[in-house]
């Protein structure tokens, strides 16, 4: 095979390869390290309030430094009439300081999602619909994102410093959560339920660029994300694997063989 096949057969894969596969099966996984009130068998007190100390990519590295969300801007929200109406609103831990709010205000979403309490979250009913901005305390290039009871899909997009999206929209899909190994029981549901996280980086949303925010959206065909997200630095995402600059370096690993072949025959 020659240069050109080589280069062409790349070309063909990667565009297969990039058609054929999802957004959110580029995101990045990571273990979540919390703190909270353990019980006499060790076991963390789901009610309460449960801080995340920091997290650990799968190559080892641990990050302890993130942005949070300063403000929301809620655009589009189902009215809630009691019940289990309405979509997106501000939840706790049973026992868990901060904010449970059923008819969500920009204020209140702000301050559940502005802190490192991983027992103070968005709750979505089932079959809600909602849209909201939501802007970080200082430009970000990765996301990390946890979602109560690991049923529910969430659809994310960049915002820039003007608050207008940018990149492309990413469906993050509960099949493919990890499990963060803890689990929350919050005002809005009976039981405990366990957590899932994704982490999502640049090119996860179409960007080449850090980002100062985030839209958040949902309908029904979601299933109701409860969830909780922070920021982070380049840094704090792994580089995603480009199978196009592989098969590159391997056709020009080729031409370089083929080169030094041909002095040795002459």
């Amino acid at each position: 095979m020659n240069l050109k096949q080589i280069v062409t057969a790349a070309s063909v894969f990667v565009t297969g390869f990039v058609l054929s596969s999802s957004p959110a099966q580029a995101a990045f996984t990571f273990s979540s390290n919390v703190s909270g009130t353990y019980d006499s068998a060790g076991k963390l007190d789901s009610t309460r309030d449960i801080f995340l100390d920091s997290v650990t990519l799968d190559n080892g590295k641990t990050v302890d430094q993130f942005a949070l969300v300063k403000s929301a801007q809620i655009l589009r929200n189902d009215v809630w009439n009691g019940g289990n109406s309405g979509a997106a609103s501000s939840d706790r831990g049973d026992k868990a300081s901060g904010a449970a709010k059923e008819l969500a205000t920009n204020a209140s979403v702000a301050a559940s999602l502005g802190n490192r309490n991983l027992n103070n979250i968005i709750d979505t009913e089932d079959r809600g619909s909602f849209k909201m901005n939501l802007q970080f305390e200082q430009a970000v290039s990765s996301l990390f994102l946890w979602e109560r009871g690991m049923n529910s899909d969430l659809s994310i997009q960049g915002l820039d410093s003007n608050g207008s999206v940018i990149g492309n929209i990413l469906r993050l899909d509960r099949r493919m959560q990890k499990d963060a190994n803890y689990s929350i029981n919050t005002t809005e549901i009976g039981s405990a339920q366990k957590v899932g996280s994704w982490g999502v980086n640049l090119s996860d949303l179409g960007l080449t660029g850090s980002f100062f925010g985030v839209q958040v959206s949902a309908d029904a065909s979601h299933n109701g994300a409860d969830f909780k997200l922070m920021g982070g630095s380049a840094e704090a995402a792994p580089e995603p694997f480009t199978i196009g600059g592989t098969l590159v370096g391997l056709a020009l690993g080729y031409r370089l063989k083929k080169k030094q072949q041909s002095k040795v025959a002459a």
